[in-house]
């Protein structure tokens, strides 16, 4: 299996919520999204992580590398982001409807034509997954990466995104939304099911399927909501009852009000990015809004938010630069995996690894774990990001954003580095943008600021009729009818 989604779909032991102020449930069924107004720095930032995408995304096949500038395969999930962003750049005025037509029907063409079968090379997916990665030029499997479940789910996300925004009669735009309808319904996602109401998280041509499901509160809820609401191959309702069975597991109130616990915060933040939760609830929810007052899955990303603030304060581990205005912990990349003895105790450094509160930190910050959370808690992830620009100044941030993360406890080192290097006065840094790590910025800052994918994906048929499936009511839903249902 590979590492890395291993890593994103683990559980994460650790840590609950305290309140740092604002969590309460009033108005989560009336609210409003957020006037467009945005600090100019938060303005900038997305400019700049934005013109990564146009930058290092190919424009003959639309593949988006994994990371950039060290050479490296495609990450399929990074091409999902690529098709979200480039309407965002459209409505911000940064990139024309001709080319932002042209890059998605160019990346949508490609994956519906990419040879797909079972053989372990020459193919680009089976069942109608897609692998993990892909090679930049042909697109085909790399190396003996996964089928994923859940990049696959990302990738389609932002094709479902792209043909719901291009709504208009041009040919080109009739295609996109005729093409990626058609992806989406050649997926096989009842294949998947190897256990009894559980997703797989992905498949080996040489071995099968990888004995892990998406069975805890994590990134996992937009993989199980599009296959519950595939029109061709969909998976029962059940799967959605499995999957909220053990959210016993996940829930705690050890350190403050209670939420749905799940370390690195990208389990709080992927399916956010297309899906909006706030004030819609499943039958779990209802009864939690019962028990405690009006809660939601948003509502749930709040807390995180103020989980890794109050850790990040708490500081247990002792390392350098954490703080109210400096905090979030992610699966990102990291120093390398070694032990060394800074100032008299021995620390322990990962590379590309999943962190958390109070499981796997290492003193690495990804500015993504933070910005990422922009609807959540704009206040918070505004001063967020002027705190990391203010400290750590251009050795994190660049002409493309941030780059990926950053340790400021790692002052020296006399062994091998497996990324980054060392930046006098500041510590460690990482010397790549990771494609993954650099779409939720763009998008969940749109997101926070115009409401623009979750208002063209509140009317996504398929989305829609997987959360009806699925048991969700209210909010928003509740104004819909049957549409999508």
């Amino acid at each position: 299996m590979d590492r890395r989604r291993f890593l994103m779909g683990s559980t994460v032991a650790g840590v609950a919520a305290l309140s740092i102020g604002g969590c309460g449930g009033a108005g989560l069924d009336h609210f409003k999204p957020r006037a467009p107004l945005v600090d100019p720095e938060v303005d900038e930032l997305q400019q700049r992580t934005f013109n990564w995408f146009t930058h290092v995304t190919r424009r003959d096949n639309g593949l988006t590398p994994d990371r950039w500038p060290t050479e490296s395969f495609s990450s399929v999930a990074a091409v999902g982001f690529a098709l979200t962003c480039w309407p965002i750049g459209v409505e911000r005025g940064w990139m024309s409807r001709e080319e932002a037509r042209e890059r998605t029907l160019t990346t949508i063409r490609f994956f519906h034509d990419l040879p797909q079968g079972p053989e372990a090379t020459g193919v680009g997916g089976y069942k109608g997954f897609f692998y993990h990665f892909l090679d930049m030029e042909t697109g085909h499997r790399f190396g003996r990466t996964e089928l994923s479940t859940v990049d696959t789910t990302l990738l389609v996300a932002g094709m479902l995104f792209a043909a719901r925004w291009f709504d208009g009669d041009h040919a080109d735009e009739a295609e996109i939304r005729r093409l990626a309808q058609a992806i989406y319904e050649r997926i096989e996602w009842d294949w998947a099911v190897v256990r009894p109401n559980r997703i797989s998280m992905g498949w080996h041509p040489e071995t099968g399927f990888i004995p892990a499901d998406w069975h805890i509160y994590n990134e996992g809820m937009l993989v199980l909501l599009l296959a519950i609401g595939s029109p061709t191959h969909p998976v029962p309702a059940a799967v959605w009852d499995e999957w909220c069975s053990v959210y016993d597991q996940s829930w705690t109130d050890r350190w403050g009000p209670a939420y749905l616990h799940f370390g690195p915060m990208l389990g709080h933040q992927y399916s956010h990015m297309y899906a909006d939760f706030r004030g819609i609830r499943d039958a779990w929810m209802r009864a939690k809004s019962a028990e405690i007052g009006p809660f939601d899955y948003f509502q749930n990303s709040v807390r995180a938010v103020e989980v890794h603030r109050k850790y990040a304060v708490d500081n247990p581990m002792g390392w350098a630069g954490y703080s109210a205005d400096v905090w979030g912990l992610i699966a990102c990349d990291g120093p390398g995996d070694f032990k060394q003895v800074i100032d008299g105790r021995e620390r322990e450094f990962f590379s590309y690894s999943a962190r958390g509160p109070g499981d796997r930190d290492d003193g690495t910050i990804a500015p993504t774990a933070s910005l990422g959370c922009y609807p959540f808690a704009p206040a918070e992830v505004t001063a967020c990001l002027k705190a990391m620009k203010a400290r750590y100044g251009a050795a994190i941030y660049t002409e493309f954003g941030f780059l990926d993360s950053f340790n400021p406890t790692l002052t020296e080192r006399q062994g091998r580095l497996q990324h980054g290097r060392i930046v006098p006065g500041v510590g460690w840094v990482d010397g790549d943008y990771l494609g993954l790590d650099q779409g939720p910025i763009v998008i969940q800052i749109e997101n926070g600021r115009s409401d623009a994918v979750w208002k063209r994906m509140r009317g996504e048929p398929n989305l829609v009729r997987g959360l009806k499936r699925a048991g969700f009511t209210g909010g928003w839903l509740a104004n819909l009818g049957e549409s999508g249902a």
